[in-house]
């Protein structure tokens, strides 16, 4: 893994994150050893990039509970698309708000369409960055056992 954020509240260029090991959020080390991960090149964050047959989609796609959680995948989102992705919010007809990432604004048009009883007021994203850049020492792979210890234990 590589460096780590030395300073509070420095946010990463390449995964906008200011804490490099947050991710996995939930069942981390079965998610570290079982689910291919976005391995930060500046960082070393590890962001589940894992396709799920069952939704047909990325971890991404899934709706999130609050701006701050769908942050720490948006740059998933940015590098499975190669472009700048936009995070929305998005509410329930009882009224509840989650955060879903969608690629552009046709993306988030078509899922309105499909689910009726949602909406998005705005239109627009409440976070974006403004462009897509690719970095080298980036990786998307699995980790082996002694990487997800070693994460684990950076914790």
């Amino acid at each position: 893994m590589n460096r780590v954020l030395q300073e509070e509240n420095e946010i990463c260029v390449e995964c906008y994150a200011e804490e490099n090991r947050i991710t996995p959020l939930l069942n981390p080390v079965d998610c570290l050893r079982n689910h291919t991960q976005y391995i930060c090149g500046t960082c070393g964050r590890c962001i589940c990039i894992e396709h799920d047959p069952k939704r047909g989609s990325q971890r991404w796609n899934f709706p999130f509970k609050s701006l701050e959680i769908a942050k720490l995948y948006l740059r998933t989102a940015d590098y499975c698309c190669k472009k700048p992705c936009g995070i929305y919010e998005i509410k329930n007809q009882g009224g509840r708000n989650s955060y879903k990432i969608f690629a552009d604004i046709e993306d988030l048009e078509i899922y309105l369409k499909k689910n009726k009883g949602k909406t998005c007021e705005s239109m627009r994203p409440v976070f974006i960055f403004e462009r897509y850049t690719e970095y080298g020492n980036t990786q998307v792979r699995k980790l082996t056992v002694d990487e997800v210890e070693r994460y684990m234990s950076e914790r």
